[in-house]
């Protein structure tokens, strides 16, 4: 059995979200739809993150195991033939057994992309937030310090809808980065937090808060007191999904690629 890990870009305007659901469009149903046709098999495919509905990706990563011989190289071209042009393949590779997208992720990074022009193309309303109005993004820039490190985000999560469920979820986070950034000519900010792990809906919730201080209605030494509040109704509001990118997602050295793994087994006496 093979066990092929994947890197996927896809512009997630036209689906629900990552994760199956019945009768609806979504990342994992086009990806698993592809590939029985290919292997004729029924494959469970597991990605490192359940992006909401809306949310776009550049460097989602995904693993499924299959009795299918067919190299990497052949999945990666067949699986583009027969997936959406919104859904797309950019690298395969074969690994050992014992990879796992999820479980092996390191740190993933996200960027959030926010037009500041007078006017927002019609190319380009479906992949940013679009706020042409005044913020005082120097405050904004000193506010998006103080998300680096440890902390409990309780006040930047999004309820799983039971209240039993949330009191025994750990909302400890690292973020190891939180920055704005900004190209000559464009008319956006691009705000870009890489983190261990985050919870559903944390970024957009973050962003929302940023842009709160930007507005001027929270300040810079605001963000210490959210987080010891732990209470959801005290941040800024959570953004509209379509600025949202998944940009990367580490992992350990590449020591258990099954090229290494092969090497191992051919230094066996």
């Amino acid at each position: 059995m093979q066990n092929i890990k994947l890197t996927i870009a896809y512009d997630g305007s036209d689906f629900h979200g990552w994760q199956f659901q019945p009768q609806i469009p979504t990342i994992q149903g086009a990806l698993e739809d592809a590939l029985q046709k290919i292997t004729q098999e029924r494959v469970a495919i597991h990605g490192a993150s359940r992006t909401d509905a809306g949310v776009h990706a550049l460097g989602q990563v995904a693993h499924f195991k299959t009795h299918s011989n067919l190299a990497a190289a052949e999945f990666l071209g067949g699986m583009n033939a027969m997936l959406p042009h919104s859904i797309r393949v950019v690298a395969a590779e074969e690994v050992s057994q014992t990879f796992h997208s999820r479980w092996l992720a390191q740190a993933k990074t996200y960027k959030y992309r926010i037009a500041r022009g007078p006017v927002l193309l019609p190319f380009d309303y479906r992949h940013v937030f679009f706020y042409p109005w005044p913020l005082d993004e120097t405050a904004m820039d000193a506010a998006a310090a103080e998300f680096t490190g440890e902390h409990d985000f309780t006040t930047f999560a999004a309820s799983s809808g039971s209240e039993d469920d949330d009191q025994e979820r750990d909302m400890v986070r690292v973020i190891h980065s939180s920055e704005f950034r900004r190209e000559i000519g464009r008319n956006e900010i691009e705000y870009i937090v890489r983190g261990k792990s985050f919870l559903r809906y944390m970024v957009r919730k973050m962003v929302g808060t940023l842009m709160e201080v930007g507005r001027g209605k929270l300040a810079p030494s605001d963000i210490p007191k959210l987080f010891e509040a732990k209470d959801r109704s005290r941040s800024g509001p959570t953004v509209p999904p379509e600025g949202l990118y998944l940009m990367n997602i580490e992992y350990p050295d590449p020591t258990d690629s099954l090229a290494n793994a092969a090497q191992r087994h051919r230094a066996k006496p």
